[in-house]
């Protein structure tokens, strides 16, 4: 704003300068730019006679530059203005070079910072990368740093001398091979003994001048005599060099082996005190846990990924007797499977995964038992344990299972890895094996080498011919270019004995003699065939024999190719790189399968949680419990209602068919009071008490049903149906109703109809009450029965266009005739005579009808009915206004009341035997099935088949798989993330 011309610039700036700083100076008008005069002499006329120039320019300019300034006051008419403008003017311009010098100092710090910033980045990036070189040292020796110390550990450690006292006697080994040398340059043949000491005539190329000199007696000419003396002597000189080799080879494998003793020890007491926090060394100890732990979830995860076949594992596998098992236990430093000779043992697929421990303990994966393998009783019970669980497996009229039986074994100095002991393969199906026995020993063999993934310890006996060998045709198969496979060839030191030629051992280890190919060729001794036999004797036998064998020392084996202990190490590294080649494909394909779940799951159920079948049982369980409860919570005036009702539709129509109609058509009080009484008595004593506790336990059910029924409308989820069917149906099976309450509800039932007295008007109007509406329904049914007989009448004939069968047509005559009978004789018995059925019959058929005396007496009965129940509905009017001579105990025929004095007994009796049965329920019945209820769905609960058959469906499927993959990612990531820490 303030960029209108350089001296108007400088006009305001200096003005504003001398406002700040309180500097007061004249600026001539002469030496104002053009625009500055404009300014002045538009401000200086007479509107405006107290306005100075210089006061209108710098309030001009103080609005333009809309910073706060004080008005500049007139200048003084002093003599030393010009002086003291000079003045003022230096002293603004050194303050606007001091504020100009700030920002050249900002600035130069800045970029001085950066500049020295980017020059250390330049520097830095020279150096190395020695980040490569930290796996040198393990983290732990980082953390173990700061609690050594370094002056102690200086002391303890040997002086050079010591040191010394070590190494071998170098002189004494120059000499030896200066011998050598002579020997070799005179041409003196020494047969196949020089032939397996050639490897050492290598080493003359070393450098070392005590071989490279030469014998001056080398030339000179011998005695042919002293010719088989010298040869003598110089292959007892081979033999001792020979020896000494083999025994300084010895020392120092002895001393490997204490020393390997001791850190054994030195890791099992770290391992003991990790617990206490005095050593934190889970990395490695926690991979295999959590590697057998993915296998375990995959075990249990039935997709159509079949991702379990894509895990590394070792597959153990041999000819039958091969010396499998012995293998295995040798690896697990235990005998820990069953042992017979010659049959098969071995007859399910048994996952083994070793890992390491403080203590040498065993345990199957479904049970907290641990067998302590450090105790021959423990050892024994785990071999029995994994004999039942083979046998149990196997199917009835099958040899082996398929049934895998995962056991894991940890101990110190065990080796790390997963490992499948399969039965072994046979040529042959003997007695007492299934017919398919050796196809299905082939297809699982071949089902677990198929894995890409999967290393194969091929077990081959080496005290048995090798054209005999069955299974390295089946893994030269599964395994053509070798890259998976470990050769493990057994019973060596039966083959050492039994072989002509040792030689042929060496063609074996060196892969030579059988078709198949190798990652690596081992030679083991496992034992020396007894069943009692401890690892720790095993191992001692096997290192003295290979101490002492020829085909270690005349070169055919080497060391690293020897001993079970060997073979675990190459077997683990194997292991262990296949995992960390293969793992990381793996946790893509799970990721890849996670992604096509969720969503599927957000476009088929954008609404609803994932809740596996376990969180849907849970969720069903509380619903139902709430259900139940509900059953409590109904009124005991609920409860009475229902039940009386239930109990009148039960037991109305005994009671109208087999009491009331009998002793009413007798047409005689006291008949009728004592036929009602012999037939209440008879009906209380057999039926009526069985009929109340049926009707009440129908009830509970029904009541029961319609509250679960109820419970589904208020938005319950449709997939607990068949759940909640089941346990209804299951509570209800299992429900026993209290049979000792029967005895005291006949006494109670028979004592109520036993009461006739009807105390006041209102009961007495409530049993006529009851007593019409239960003739009148009974008369209501005698119609449409009589309907049905005889057919439609004439107007449903015409508006309907319906006709009579013939049938209907002589029920209808015979109907109408049976009518004049009823109102010539109004007071007519229930039961025709033989002449009136045979003056009815003739009289239909003197209009042309035939009929039946069986037709009329069945017509005759439901007239009659129907002729008495309405004479019954006529006098239960009268009986309106009977209540006062029945409580005065007047004889009047026409108000004899009996049949309402009956109906009231048995209504007495519905109220009374309904009111037993409610307390009944609620205070015993209703508990006893909430109980039912509780122990049906723990049943359910833990079995796991049921719940899989009850709780169905897509969605229910999909959040299992859903909630594995995520399980199982989780835990594949976690491995991978503990393997790029030992890395």
């Amino acid at each position: 704003m303030l960029r209108v011309g350089s001296s108007a610039a400088c006009v305001a700036c200096r003005s504003l300068i001398s406002n700040n700083m309180g500097v007061k100076f004249r600026i001539p008008l002469q030496k104002l730019h053009p625009l500055s005069r404009a300014i002045h002499h538009r401000y200086s006329g007479n509107n405006n006679p107290h306005r100075t120039p210089h006061r209108t320019a710098a309030r001009y300019f103080t609005s333009m530059s809309r910073l706060p300034m004080r008005p500049l006051k007139p200048p003084p008419g002093s003599g030393g203005h010009r002086h003291q403008q000079q003045r003022n003017f230096w002293v603004a311009r050194l303050a606007a070079r001091l504020l100009r010098l700030r920002y050249i100092l900002l600035g130069t710090a800045v970029g001085g910072g950066y500049t020295a910033k980017k020059t250390y980045e330049e520097w830095k990036d020279m150096l190395p990368d020695f980040s490569e070189y930290n796996w040198v040292i393990p983290d732990f020796v980082w953390e173990l740093s700061e609690h050594i110390d370094l002056d102690k550990l200086a002391k303890a450690l040997p002086e050079m001398e010591e040191i010394a006292k070590l190494l071998p006697d170098f002189e004494k080994i120059g000499e030896n091979f200066t011998f050598l040398k002579g020997l070799l340059s005179s041409g003196v043949s020494l047969g196949s003994e020089v032939k397996g000491a050639s490897g050492l005539h290598l080493l003359e190329n070393s450098g070392d001048p005590a071989l490279k000199a030469t014998d001056s007696s080398t030339g000179a000419a011998h005695d042919p005599s002293d010719k088989q003396y010298k040869k003598s002597s110089d292959k007892e000189k081979i033999d001792q060099l020979q020896e000494e080799l083999l025994r300084t080879q010895l020392k120092y494998q002895r001393m490997l082996e204490r020393l390997e003793k001791e850190n054994k020890e030195l890791r099992k007491v770290v391992l003991q005190k990790d617990d206490k926090g005095i050593h934190q060394r889970k990395v490695k100890k926690s991979l295999i846990d959590l590697y057998s732990e993915v296998l375990d979830i995959l075990s249990d995860y039935d997709s159509n990924y079949n991702t379990q076949d894509h895990l590394p594992r070792v597959v153990v596998v041999g000819d039958q007797s091969a010396g499998k098992t012995s293998v295995l236990e040798m690896i697990a430093q235990a005998r820990i499977f069953p042992r017979g000779s010659g049959e098969m043992m071995t007859r399910s697929p048994v996952k083994v995964t070793l890992s390491e421990g403080p203590h040498h303990v065993a345990m199957f994966k479904d049970s907290g038992r641990e067998f302590d393998l450090s105790k021959e009783e423990d050892l024994a019970a785990l071999r029995h344990e994994i004999e039942l669980r083979m046998r149990k497996s196997v199917k009835e009229g099958q040899t082996v299972s398929s049934e895998t039986i995962s056991l894991s074994v940890k101990g110190p100095g065990i080796q790390r890895m997963v490992l499948v002991d399969l039965p072994g393969v046979i040529s042959t199906v003997t007695t007492g094996m299934a017919s398919d026995t050796k196809e299905t020993i082939f297809s699982m063999s071949k089902a677990y080498m198929q894995n890409p993934n999967a290393i194969i310890l091929c077990i081959q006996d080496g005290s048995v011919d090798a054209e005999r060998s069955i299974v390295t045709d089946l893994v030269s198969q599964m395994d053509p270019h070798g890259r998976r496979t470990i050769f493990v060839l057994t019973k060596v030191d039966l083959a050492e004995k039994n072989l002509a030629s040792p030689s042929r051992i060496q063609q074996i280890v060196e892969g030579k003699l059988f078709p198949m190919k190798a990652l690596g060729y081992f030679a083991v001794v496992t034992g020396k065939g007894g069943t009692g036999e401890s690892i720790d004797a095993i191992k001692d036998y096997e290192e003295d024999f290979f101490q002492n064998s020829r085909l270690l020392r005349d070169g055919m084996l080497k060391a690293h190719q020897v001993t079970t202990k060997n073979l675990s190490l190459a077997v683990s590294d194997c292991f262990w790189k296949m995992v960390r080649e293969s793992v990381e494909q793996q946790a893509d394909v799970f990721k890849a399968s996670r992604f096509n779940l969720e969503t599927e799951w957000k476009n088929n159920y954008p609404r609803l949680r994932e809740l596996d079948r376990n969180e849907l049982f849970e969720k069903a369980k509380n619903e139902i419990l709430d259900e139940v409860i509900s059953l409590s919570q109904v009124t005991p005036q609920l409860w009475e209602s229902i039940l009386q009702k239930k109990l009148w539709e039960r037991v109305s129509t005994h009671v109208i068919e087999n009491i009331y109609l009998p002793a009413a058509q007798t047409m005689d009080s006291g008949t009728f009071n004592t036929t009602v009484d012999i037939k209440l008595k008879q009906w209380t004593d057999k039926q009526l008490p069985h009929k109340a506790l049926e009707v009440a336990w129908e009830t509970l059910q029904e009541e029961f049903a319609r509250f679960m029924a109820e419970y589904k409308g208020k938005d319950q989820d449709d997939i607990f149906d068949k759940l909640k069917e089941a346990v209804k149906d299951e509570s209800i099976k299992r429900h026993k109703w209290n049979e000792r309450a029967m005895d005291s509800l006949r006494v109670i039932q028979h004592n109520a109809l036993e009461d006739r007295s009807i105390t006041d008007k209102p009961q007495w109007d409530a049993a006529i009450q009851f007593m019409e509406e239960t003739l009148e329904s009974r008369l209501k049914d005698n119609e449409s029965v009589i309907k049905d007989m005889v057919g439609p009448d004439w107007t449903e004939r015409w508006l309907k266009w319906v006709n009579r069968t013939p049938e209907q047509h002589i029920r209808n005559e015979t109907k109408n005739e049976l009518d004049r009978l009823l109102k010539l004789h109004d007071d007519h018995t229930a039961y025709l005579a033989s002449d009136e059925v045979t003056t009815v019959r003739k009289n239909l058929e003197g209009r042309g009808v035939e009929v039946d005396p069986v037709l009329i007496k069945d017509t005759w009965h439901q007239l009659y009915r129907r002729h008495f129940l309405q004479k019954a509905l006529t006098h239960c009017s009268l009986c309106k206004r009977g209540f006062y001579y029945y409580q005065r105990h007047f004889v009047d025929s026409e108000l004899e009341c009996n049949d309402v004095v009956l109906f009231w007994r048995i209504q007495r009796m519905l109220v009374i035997t309904a009111n037993t049965l409610r307390q009944q329920l609620t205070n015993t019945e209703v508990r006893r099935l909430e109980k039912n209820v509780k122990e049906v769905l723990d049943d359910f609960g833990e079995d796991l088949e049921k719940k899989t058959q009850l709780i169905t469906g897509r969605r229910v499927q999909l959040a299992e798989d859903l909630k594995k993959v995520r399980e199982i990612q989780e835990k594949l990531e976690a491995f991978i993330e503990a393997l790029h820490k030992e890395k």
